[in-house]
């Protein structure tokens, strides 16, 4: 809960009190609201909570409609996480994957796909079961959005719905899809910690306690992304309460037994401590060495937010959300709390501070904004009692939507052909087979399009229960290992694929020196997936591979032996 006599930051900087500078049309809200009682606005400051609900399911179901229409995302990871949740759902009733594969449930902090898809999976079938995860994703990353805002300034509003073109964003193509679920576990958890701050402490810190292990077992990141936001809350308070401002809406006899401000800061930190012990006893603390900060990419990382396929449609975009705002400042009906700008400082200081790669996970500054993006459009407010502001606002979430949506669909659309192609290339991999995964270059991978290839073999252990190189099976980092007959035959520590020209180099390898996992490929592996090859790409070693099947950037052979 807030205090109902905090000026906002709007109000601060002059935006709301100085009339002169801007049309005459009343101020928004001058004071935060307590959460649950009635914003001190006119009748009819924002739409019914009906109209609202129905506006979020219509909008969840247009933004639904890439992931509905293709039941292979072209994400990069997602299909080899799908290969994981089909292992874990079906590994005690098919020997192929037995001989493979074993499943050692422990306390890894990476962990919420793999306990929901393989459930779903029993109701319908494994791809079904991944298109539902993700839509549920996207639906409690939109509704805690929401609920934040609604805890913020006491009821709810149609402003978050301006959130929902983030949805689809550069970390999500990624497809790191425990982090994207806990996003919303994280924004459902800080709307919690807002209301219950005033209430007694026990009660408070024994929620908080819980959330931080749901979110542990999530992703270990996402408890990262709940303790910003609840340092940002908490230094807020502290500034209102170092202001002189009492939090009148409490009775004098509990304000008389609340503990010291300082007492009751840190308290909010002790949920937190739950962490250390989880790793403590996880594997994933054996990955605590892998840290490596970098200072290149911290812009990358931002754009990431917004960026999906197009740098037009992103810079389109973002002009129509900078004239947005400086339109609502201008006729003094867009507010932003007080908590939002120390969320920036706060987020803003640990973004550059924290590693590229930590756990031995990429990515880890670069996820962060995204996570704050939806922070941040939680902590606005926008005055609707206007019909000029309605018909602004209406505008502008038709616009963000449909351009956001058409320029995943059509880019998705394009990319079908590719997908169609690998999974009729997989109908000729003969079950319980060896696959190999090597790309035409070492170079190849980077594009943002070709991201839906870069584990699309993954798809011949839900089709063919085939052992796929490029698995992930980190011991840390999953639950999925391969048995140890086969362990040196994969990739256990999450890297690239070789090139062609490194598996000739094996090949030719007379020195006794180990290469990799691909040393002995002639004879460990039984198929070979080429990826990103160009049109005209020849046979590599006619000797060794049979091509079989020729697809949109890819050939898959067949190994002859030595």
């Amino acid at each position: 809960m807030l205090d109902p006599e905090m000026v906002d930051v709007g109000r601060l900087l002059g935006i709301h009190t100085a009339k002169q500078h801007g049309p005459s049309v009343p101020a928004v809200m001058e004071h935060a609201i307590v959460p649950g009682e009635a914003p001190p606005l006119e009748r009819g400051v924002d739409f019914a909570t009906g109209r609202i609900a129905v506006l979020f399911v219509v909008l969840a179901a247009i933004t639904s409609i890439p992931i509905l229409l293709d039941s292979w995302p072209p994400l990069a990871d997602y299909i080899n996480h799908l290969a994981r949740m089909h292992v874990i759902a079906t590994v005690d009733s098919d020997p192929d994957l037995a001989r493979f594969y074993e499943i050692d449930w422990q306390v890894i902090p990476n962990l919420m796909m793999d306990l929901v898809v393989p459930t779903l999976s029993r109701i319908v079938n494994i791809y079904l079961a991944g298109q539902f995860y993700t839509i549920m994703s996207f639906v409690l990353i939109l509704s805690g959005t929401f609920a934040l805002n609604r805890q913020l300034y006491g009821h709810w509003s149609m402003l978050p719905l301006i959130a929902f073109p983030l949805l689809y964003n550069t970390v999500f193509l990624v497809g790191t899809m425990n982090y994207v679920f806990g996003i919303g576990l994280s924004l459902w958890a800080l709307a919690a910690w807002a209301a219950l701050r005033e209430r007694a402490m026990t009660l408070r810190l024994a929620v908080s306690t819980l959330i931080v292990f749901l979110l542990f077992f999530c992703h270990l990141f996402s408890v990262g992304v709940y303790a910003i936001g609840v340092l940002a809350f908490e230094l807020q308070r502290l500034l209102v309460l170092r202001a002189g401002k009492p939090l009148s809406y409490l009775s004098r006899s509990r304000a008389d037994r609340r503990p010291s401000a300082f007492v009751d800061f840190v308290a909010g930190g002790v949920p937190f401590l739950l962490v250390l012990p989880l790793l403590l006893v996880s594997p994933t603390w054996g990955l605590r060495g892998t840290f490596a900060w970098q200072l290149a990419g911290k812009l990358d990382g931002l754009l990431f937010a917004i960026e999906v396929y197009s740098r037009f449609a992103t810079c389109f975009l973002s002009a129509i959300v900078a004239i947005a705002i400086v339109w609502g400042i201008w006729w003094r009906v867009l507010q932003f709390h007080l908590f939002g700008w120390l969320l920036l400082a706060v987020g803003g200081v640990i973004y550059l501070a924290l590693p590229r790669v930590m756990f031995d996970t990429q990515m880890a500054d670069q996820r962060l904004p995204i996570s704050l993006a939806f922070m941040i459009v939680a902590c606005a407010h926008l005055n609707l009692r206007h019909d000029v502001v309605r018909r602004a606002f209406a505008s502008v979430l038709v616009v963000l939507v449909a351009v956001r949506v058409f320029e995943v669909q059509s880019v998705w659309g394009e990319l079908s052909p590719i997908t169609t192609s690998f999974r009729q290339s997989v109908r000729h991999i003969d079950r319980g087979a060896k696959v190999l995964v090597a790309y035409a270059d070492q170079g190849n991978g980077d594009d943002v399009r070709g991201l839906g290839l870069m584990h699309a073999a993954c798809l011949a252990i839900i089709e063919r229960s085939a052992l796929v190189s490029t698995a992930f099976t980190v011991v840390g980092k999953q639950i999925m290992h391969v048995r140890g007959d086969y362990r040196a035959q994969v990739d256990t520590e999450d890297g690239t694929p070789p090139s062609m020209t490194q598996l000739l180099q094996a090949v030719q390898q007379t020195d006794g020196v180990q290469l990799g996992y691909w040393a002995r490929w002639t004879v460990d592996f039984d198929y070979l997936y080429v990826l990103f090859t160009e049109s005209v790409y020849e046979n590599p070693d006619p000797a060794r591979l049979i091509p079989i099947y020729t697809g949109n950037r890819f050939v898959l052979y067949q190994i002859s032996g030595p």
